[in-house]
């Protein structure tokens, strides 16, 4: 296993996985905190709503749980630029910064 500057993640991942494969507790995963969790549940979503053919308005109403905007009332809702940038973070995930998901932040 490499050891580099990665190497506490890995020996990490690999203590869960070892207490999962012998049925002990495993222990909580540290690398996101519950709203990073949470954001990154709402970026899937609104990227495979858009993905389906829903509208920004329709994703919003879903999982924003905006209920039913009129037209103007859409254009002068927070809830879409919400879902910009939620739809924004999905982008740089799919373009390979779901690999961030898998370390620590470090202090340059």
């Amino acid at each position: 296993m490499p050891l580099g500057p990665d190497g506490f993640d890995r020996l990490e991942a690999v203590g869960r996985l070892l207490a999962a494969l012998h049925g002990r507790e495993v222990p909580p995963d540290t690398r996101l905190t519950p709203q990073q969790l949470a954001r990154a549940r709402r970026m899937l979503q609104a990227a495979d709503g858009h993905h389906n053919g829903a509208t920004q308005k329709e994703i919003a109403e879903v999982i924003l749980d905006t209920g039913r905007l009129t037209r103007d009332e859409w254009q002068a809702s927070s809830a879409r630029h919400a879902v910009m940038g939620l739809l924004r973070g999905a982008r740089a995930m799919i373009a390979g910064g779901y690999r961030k998901l898998l370390r620590h932040r470090r202090r340059s």
